[in-house]
């Protein structure tokens, strides 16, 4: 099967492509490389360095024409979200609904869209959140992954395209870039194995429920030959505090960064923790990351990235 994976140069994109080459599929990358590394692409995919927004997209889609598309390019940075909503609304509405069209006009049969399960449902009234629970977003990201949705939901009620809106929890793993995406994780390990202060938000009394990414790429390859279609929470519906991961995370890394904490940041949630009850039993998944496990694997790969020095785009 041939499928188009745009923002696959990034962190959970790179790893999906990885998956899809392993899996004997054809994978062509779509990718800007603003947040993105080319290093990350596998050597086995056609790449493809454009922005989604970019009229150049249909002669991607005319010539290549995949089955699937897997659309995980986006403005991911909430606080980034915050200060400029106009750009998030660019890439994350606009950008999706050129993706969008152009699969629609392509002949695509399925385009399965990562989404947002923290930032949708905003501040919680049902722990874990199920994909019923009402949606309330707390920035612009939010807003603009629901929008997603909702462009995506339209167009498979008048075209007949196949459509998948996935809602991750929060993702970590191997790659996610400590600069660019915004990612906890990623911050906390670069932070303690540069012998650095990391800082905790707040109180560090806000929970999330952090999932490896490596789960994330099994709910995509579930989804993409299946006929199921819908909205699907993924994540391992356990809350972990930002104080306890600091503690785990110091463990792993042998740091003797004390627990420091700052200034709470403007529109954090204070608990999110989401539901996958609904695709555990419409697809065969299940989160299989223990979070101890994942975090140590992803701390052996920014080690070793240390160890191996900077390495160019």
């Amino acid at each position: 099967m041939k499928v188009l994976v745009t923002g696959g140069a990034g962190f959970i994109g790179s790893h999906l492509v990885d998956r899809l080459v392993l899996e004997g599929h054809e994978a062509v990358v779509v990718d800007n490389l603003a947040t993105g590394k080319r290093r990350n692409i596998n050597r086995a995919a056609r790449f493809y360095k454009m922005d989604i927004q970019s009229w150049r997209l249909e002669r991607v889609l005319r010539n290549e024409r995949p089955n699937v598309v897997m659309h995980l390019a986006a403005q991911m940075d909430v606080r980034k979200s915050v200060e400029d909503p106009m750009f998030d609304a660019q890439v994350n509405v606009l950008g999706t609904l050129n993706v969008l069209q152009q699969a629609v006009k392509h002949g695509v049969r399925k385009v399965i869209f990562s989404s947002s399960g923290g930032a949708i449902y905003g501040e919680q009234e049902i722990y874990p959140a199920p994909e019923t629970h009402v949606m309330k977003p707390l920035s612009p990201y939010g807003l603009s992954k629901l929008c997603g949705e909702q462009y995506l939901s339209y167009f498979q009620r008048v075209s007949g395209l196949q459509a998948v809106s996935l809602r991750y929890a929060n993702v970590y793993g191997p790659r996610q870039d400590p600069e660019g995406e915004a990612g906890v994780v990623a911050i906390f390990i670069q932070k303690m194995l540069n012998n650095e202060q990391a800082v905790i938000n707040g109180n560090g009394r806000q929970t999330r429920d952090f999932v490896f990414v490596g789960d994330v790429v099994e709910a995509n390859l579930a989804m993409m030959g299946q006929e199921t279609q819908g909205t699907y929470n993924v994540g391992t519906g356990v809350e972990t505090s930002i104080n306890d991961l600091f503690r785990i995370l110091v463990q792993h890394t042998g740091s003797t960064c004390k627990e420091m904490h700052g200034p709470a940041k403007k529109g954090e949630q204070a608990r999110s923790v989401i539901d996958s009850t609904k695709l555990r039993h419409e697809v065969p998944w299940e989160p299989k990351a223990d979070l101890s496990e994942g975090l140590k694997k992803t701390v052996e790969y920014f080690r070793a990235r240390l160890h191996c020095g900077p390495a160019s785009d």
